[in-house]
């Protein structure tokens, strides 16, 4: 079976490897343009691209597969060779892409989606990080037959992870793109074996994961406590949750959410000692920040920051 791969970044990566080492024909892959990053802003290739030259497969990377968009000749030459291929299926994981209905045609058996969520909750950009933000219980992985809307498509494989009290979007994300590569794979034998059965999605249940954005890291100390507890969860690795002190955007990394017997402004930093940590009053209860990071920093356990950077009845705006 002819399998060509559209995805960008290392969730994709995961999934690209494991067909390759099930050894399926993947004539082509499809990826985003390079994009500058790091320190010197250098064009940098992403994990899809890097695994695909390290294993000789060839890479196309258009701007836009949209034959009516701004970029219609890109699109064209990107039509054609799909054409071209003959693909029986394109298989996609957070390309980053719109996939217009030309190009869901083109493959035998269409275009199939691996999607990090129980669909058809947290459809969209962001499912692994708005999961945990929103303290839901367990998450998964869906594999769905894609169709012209947003993670709309027939689910036709599902598998389902707890998500731990201490998960962050980092630890999630590797458990997830684990599956992910191991479903697909599962997929596409079932596939090739005529046995893929395709469930449409519930009408009941649908949310959408919104894309983050980097003003949202910036606590809002007026939240209950288990709430921000969740978000600095949620945005660990990327953007990181921050709180302003001062002239200071300092990052958190590591929290508790705690009771506390006493009312106090939100915001207010209630404990700033080694054997304590930094306790934080929030709208309701506290946070206990365990590891945080100043501008220009080290990620450091709370009892190493405080060496360096004095909080004691500071406040975070």
């Amino acid at each position: 079976m002819k399998i060509i791969f559209a995805g960008t970044p290392e969730f994709a990566a995961t999934a690209l490897k494991s067909l390759h080492e099930a050894g399926f024909d993947i004539p082509l892959v499809l990826t985003q343009p390079d994009r500058p990053a790091g320190r010197g802003m250098q064009l940098q290739a992403s994990p899809v691209k890097q695994f695909a030259l390290a294993h000789d497969i060839p890479v196309a990377q258009p701007v836009s597969l949209r034959l009516d968009g701004k970029h219609p000749d890109v699109a064209r030459q990107a039509h054609d060779l799909l054409l071209e291929i003959k693909p029986d299926v394109m298989v996609v994981a957070a390309y980053g892409l719109i996939l217009p209905r030309s190009v869901l045609e083109i493959p035998k058996y269409g275009c199939i989606n691996i999607h990090a969520s129980l669909l058809p909750r947290w459809r969209g950009a962001a499912p692994i990080h708005r999961a945990i933000e929103a303290g839901d219980a367990e998450t998964g992985v869906t594999i769905m037959q894609m169709d012209e809307g947003l993670d709309t498509g027939a689910m036709l494989l599902m598998e389902r992870v707890t998500i731990e009290s201490d998960e962050t979007t980092g630890t999630l994300h590797d458990k997830l793109a684990a599956m992910g590569g191991r479903l697909i794979v599962d997929t596409m034998h079932a596939l090739e074996k005529g046995a893929l059965h395709a469930t449409p999605q519930p009408e009941a249940g649908v949310t959408y994961a919104a894309k983050i954005s980097k003003e949202e890291s910036v606590l809002d100390f007026s939240r209950p406590a288990i709430e921000l507890e969740r978000k600095i969860r949620a945005f660990n690795p990327f953007p990181g949750a921050a709180g302003r002190f001062g002239d200071a955007l300092v990052k958190f990394w590591r929290a508790e959410a705690v009771s506390v017997p006493r009312n106090a402004e939100p915001g207010r930093v209630l404990e700033a000692n080694a054997p304590s940590g930094v306790l934080v009053a929030c709208g309701e209860g506290a946070l206990r920040l365990a590891e945080l990071q100043k501008p220009g920093g080290k990620r450091l356990p709370a009892a190493e920051f405080l060496k360096g950077f004095k909080m004691e009845g500071g406040h975070f705006d």
